[in-house]
């Protein structure tokens, strides 16, 4: 029953009730909870404050004539469920680590299955009726890969600070993002290919209408996310489904408000992807396509991305400039070695001659700020440019906030290098662990310094899940973010505020989108 108390039920004398046997891996156990289809039970971690439930149903397993459709509701259950494992990860290639990713940033090696629709949680609450603020994570991985049992996305330590975490999982790749005029047509909404973002809107409801067994208030959700989580909470603020269903936002290193944000595109161009693809397989029909096994889907060649159609997503300038967006406090910021890929090599000649074909009169300005007068310089500012990719669109996230909502943002710039190897500097993903207190699970030779950043990232992480506001007692003041004097928390060896970083580079950038 929701409003019954969290049983937390000793080791001696009792176990886990549930449909199977419990293990001698269990760690405390906890008392069964009504949720949307049935009963759920949990265990606890080995301190024995905080509850986990890991595995919880929010939707109907995407499966058959289910597939490339909206999220249906949960399928109900006999019994209790127990919710004490990893679920499946989104269909997907098996995890290999590259780059700065190493295996502490991918999901598990098992289980993978189109058979995803989970969420887990994390909670200290001794009592259902607490209403502790709540912090729902959205994973990265460019829309084709991810998922919510990554061991650096564990709730456990920003549960003891007093919030709920709820960890999502949202479809990817192919079957979270084809669109094909066939799918459109068969739907209500008469689009198709943001499944992914639906999934994550049934989370959201799911959490709105049973997260208050679990001692969380749905008055007060934060959504946030890095990377492709980022551009789905930027998804989310701008898209009609989703209003009402969250109250702050935290966008790490992502967003689609400018051109080339590569992520995102337009319904008719997916359509008509989509149907080339199935045209050039020889696969006649949705219907056929929904036979083939969803591990052989992965061979197929495409990248998918979200579809910005105007009903699940709008444009996110337009929404803005229209005032049609959710107006909730934003946090924001990027990486100082946030780049993901090289640029094409080119010699600083070539460089300068596509300049001047992109900008034109303009070509001379654009050079000043960035420069290729070498092959050094020209290294140099390619950095800078993989790394504006993002600063721009978190840049313009915090600017249109603060000019056309009435919540205040804040923005970072995290500039911490993670010491040991490899060394990419600051990289893309390397601040997620720090903001939420996952170090210990991240095989690095962190020094002091480490743990100080951590200790102070994450309290400004948990302070604006429960108020709006990062700043609290004993933290460095973090500055609203004022377009006409933007300045950062710089988040490093220091935290201090400091003056935005390529201001001059971004206002160019921003005037080609006037």
């Amino acid at each position: 029953m929701k409003q019954a108390f969290l049983l937390l039920f000793s080791l001696t004398g009792l176990v886990l009730f549930s449909c199977q046997a419990p293990r001698k891996t269990d760690l405390i156990t906890i008392g069964s909870i009504q949720v949307e289809g049935g009963t759920i039970s949990g265990k606890t971690d080995s301190s024995g404050q905080v509850k986990i439930f890991k595995g919880i149903p929010f939707a109907a397993p995407p499966v058959g004539d289910l597939r490339w459709k909206a999220p249906q509701p949960v399928l109900p259950w006999e019994g209790i469920k127990a919710c004490i494992d990893n679920p499946p990860a989104p269909m997907q290639n098996p995890p290999v680590p590259f780059f700065a990713w190493s295996e502490e940033f991918l999901i598990p090696k098992a289980p993978i299955s189109e058979d995803c629709l989970y969420l887990n949680i994390w909670t200290a609450a001794e009592r259902a009726n607490e209403k502790r603020p709540v912090m729902v994570w959205i994973y990265g991985g460019g829309f084709n890969s991810g998922g919510n049992s990554v061991p650096l996305y564990d709730g456990t330590d920003l549960a003891k600070e007093g919030i709920v975490v709820v960890n999502l999982n949202y479809r990817v790749g192919m079957l979270g993002y084809f669109a094909h005029p066939d799918l459109s047509a068969e739907s209500g909404d008469q689009t198709s290919g943001n499944y992914g973002i639906l999934d994550q809107i049934a989370a959201l409801e799911w959490v709105k209408k049973n997260i208050s067994a679990f001692g969380g208030d749905p008055d007060n959700v934060t959504i946030a996310g890095q990377s492709a989580g980022a551009f789905s909470v930027n998804a989310l603020v701008v898209s009609p489904k989703a209003k009402g269903l969250f109250h702050k936002a935290i966008a790490q290193s992502g967003g689609m408000f400018n051109r080339g944000s590569g992520l995102a595109g337009g319904l008719e161009g997916a359509e008509a992807r989509g149907k080339e693809l199935l045209d050039t397989l020889g696969i006649p029909s949705i219907a056929e396509l929904r036979k083939i096994p969803a591990d052989s889907l992965l061979k197929f060649p495409g990248r998918f991305g979200l579809v910005v159609d105007g009903k699940v997503i709008r444009g996110a300038r337009q929404s803005f400039e229209e005032g049609t967006f959710s107006d909730v406090p934003l946090l924001t910021g990027w990486n100082a070695d946030d780049r993901v890929s090289g640029n094409p090599p080119m010699s600083p000649e070539e460089f300068r001659a596509d300049a001047k074909k992109r900008y034109g009169g303009r070509a001379g300005e654009y050079l000043e700020l960035f420069p290729a007068d070498s092959p050094e310089i020209l290294a140099q500012t390619q950095n800078m440019m993989g790394t504006l990719f993002f600063g721009m669109q978190n840049y313009t996230w915090a600017k249109m906030q603060s000019e056309k909502g009435q919540g205040d943002a804040y923005m970072y710039y995290f500039t911490r290098v993670p010491p040991g190897e490899p060394n990419y500097g600051a990289f893309h993903s390397a601040e997620f662990s720090y903001a939420l207190h996952t170090l210990r699970n991240w095989n690095r030779p962190f020094e002091q310094v480490d743990y100080d950043l951590e200790k102070t990232m994450s309290a400004y992480w948990v302070n604006f899940v429960k108020t709006g506001n990062p700043n609290g007692t004993g933290l460095p003041e973090w500055p609203v973010f004022d377009p006409s004097n933007p300045m950062v928390n710089e988040l490093g060896a220091e935290v201090k505020p400091r003056a935005l970083p390529f201001w001059a580079q971004m206002k160019f950038m921003e005037s080609l989108n006037d």
